[in-house]
């Protein structure tokens, strides 16, 4: 994972808070994507849990932009949407017609594994002890999520044994 174009050196806690909330935001209206994407595919019990996952992602963000706002009024801020892609997002092309809820919860689970990650990196090149602090406790979190999303997955019986050509649709003419 390569890091998003901001010098993390220069990183004021505000900023980083704002990038926290732009990474939940990110997450969520992905998550949110993906939902529709497999109500589409007629995959209903996949789409519930990334619309569960889209409804976690913007109860952190929730609680993130109060914190901001709390410590920083409504101080501008220098960070955008533009600067960061697929910090903690799945992956546009992990929805699947017939995707199972074991599936969507290893697309979870890759994405807050990239989150770890991204913390983990950006934890390395932030000088601000205060936005070091921070990003160590979301890295923390995402361990967090991990542990839930592997106990989701520990619940869950094995997928049935399957290919997906067992399940694709014929070409039909128009």
């Amino acid at each position: 994972m390569t890091l998003p174009p901001l010098d993390f050196s220069k990183l004021s806690l505000r900023d980083a808070l704002d990038l926290a909330v732009l990474i939940e935001e990110e997450a969520r209206d992905r998550y949110e994507e993906l939902a529709n994407q497999l109500i589409v595919h007629h995959t209903p019990e996949a789409a519930a849990f990334f619309a569960k996952m889209a409804r976690v992602e913007e109860i952190h963000r929730q609680k993130l932009h109060e914190r901001r706002c709390q410590q920083f009024d409504d101080e501008p801020t220098s960070v955008n949407a533009s600067m960061l892609f697929d910090i903690e997002a799945p992956d546009y092309d992990e929805a699947r017609a017939f995707m199972t809820v074991r599936q969507a919860l290893h697309t979870a689970l890759k994405s807050e594994t990239k989150a770890h990650d991204f913390f983990v990196k950006a934890i390395n090149k932030v000088k601000d002890r205060l936005v070091v602090d921070l990003f160590k406790e979301l890295r923390d979190e995402e361990v967090e999520h991990q542990n839930l999303v592997k106990a989701e997955l520990a619940k869950l019986p094995p997928d049935a044994e399957g290919k997906t050509s067992d399940y694709a649709d014929d070409p039909v003419g128009l």
